[in-house]
């Protein structure tokens, strides 16, 4: 064999390499933002508002459902006091009024009995899901933390054929802690985030804390994934940590997935910006698989500001990120935000299509 044809075969076979080894999309959510309407804004004068998810309905309503809990008793009670309630809007981005309390308390013993909160809902083969974090606990109402309710933080789903309900709950967590003392769920677990994936089944990202750091607080604070063949479960747990940096034991929370041009992407909250290097903010995760996370070619999504068409504001917080989907592809993203740590509500940015 000759240098040419030996030059010929190896361009050959570089060009095969290129066009089978597909490179990674580099999504840039930060600069599809785009400017937010002052009425894409869910408040509401006599309670918290925090992280809301939205779907729409076949009645061509859009359904949000959010956490509250009343403004009088101050921030700590989402621990004691939060419900799931819904409202409804004739265009996505609002305003949105409210309809009803989708997720109540029922009675302490319950799982779910005295809280509800952190919702996310999908429409998947033609049912409506609501998942969300329960608890119950002493009830009491407390200025400081309440670790009673937060240690009993579990995952739930309620199950409908309409966002309007009825929904359906269960006797029984979605998700429970781990019997092992030593797994990284082993304490509490909640904030449960899922996809279906191409081929049929579920993917569940969701909050765990383990018992390896001392009580009531426990630690260290993780993500861990789960799947199932089913919405409802059961699902199989998978054992590492996914969002983690190297000494950090709370790196991250919220954490929003979804399948994207052949790739999983997750928009988390990045508690002190050891994702974006932009201190407190949301930041951008991709994988393969949906097991083994890395974060993005362009992490930072946003720092703490909201760009209203009115004019920029700083926040204190930003973070429960979800997002809407048209077309398959980003819309509108989620966030619960606040000024103060009196009042907090829901802003809805709207996102380019490209």
């Amino acid at each position: 064999m000759n240098k040419l044809s030996i030059l010929l075969i190896s361009i050959s076979c570089l060009a095969s390499c290129q066009i089978t080894s597909k490179p990674k999309q580099a999504l840039d959510i930060n600069a599809l933002m785009q400017p937010v309407p002052d009425h894409a804004k869910f408040i509401d004068e006599n309670y918290f508002i925090w992280g809301a998810s939205m779907v729409e309905g076949d009645d061509g309503k859009y359904h949000l459902f959010y956490s509250r809990w009343p403004k009088k008793y101050g921030h700590n009670a989402w621990l004691t006091h939060s419900e799931i309630a819904h409202a409804i809007a004739d265009n996505p981005l609002g305003p949105y009024k409210h309809k009803d309390v989708t997720l109540p308390a029922r009675g302490a013993e319950f799982w779910d009995g005295l809280n509800t909160h952190n919702p996310t809902v999908h429409k998947f083969n033609g049912k409506y899901y609501l998942y969300y974090m329960g608890n119950t606990g002493n009830g009491k109402l407390m200025k400081s933390f309440n670790w009673s309710h937060r240690n009993n933080q579990r995952i739930g789903v309620a199950v409908a054929d309409n966002p309007n309900g009825p929904w359906q709950r269960f006797d029984s967590p979605l998700i429970d802690v781990s019997p092992n003392g030593d797994a990284w769920d082993a304490l509490m677990v909640s904030n449960p985030s899922i996809l279906q994936k191409p081929d049929g089944s579920f993917l569940m990202v969701y909050k765990a804390v383990a018992k390896k750091k001392p009580l009531p607080g426990g630690g260290p604070v993780v993500h861990l994934v789960a799947t199932s063949d089913s919405p409802t479960g059961p699902f199989v747990k998978h054992p590492d940590p996914v969002f983690v940096a190297k000494g950090d034991r709370f790196p991250a929370e919220d954490p929003f997935i979804w399948h994207q041009n052949e790739q999983y992407w997750a928009i988390v909250k990045d508690m002190r910006g050891v994702f974006t290097n932009a201190g407190k903010s949301l930041a951008l995760f991709t994988s393969n698989d949906g097991i083994d996370w890395q974060k993005s070619q362009k992490p930072l999504v946003s720092t703490l500001k909201i760009n209203w068409q009115s004019g920029l504001q700083k926040v204190n917080h930003l973070e429960r990120p979800q997002i809407w989907f048209k077309n398959g592809k980003p819309a509108i993203l989620f966030c619960a935000a606040d000024i103060t740590r009196e009042h907090s509500f829901n802003v809805h940015i709207p996102l380019l299509q490209e």
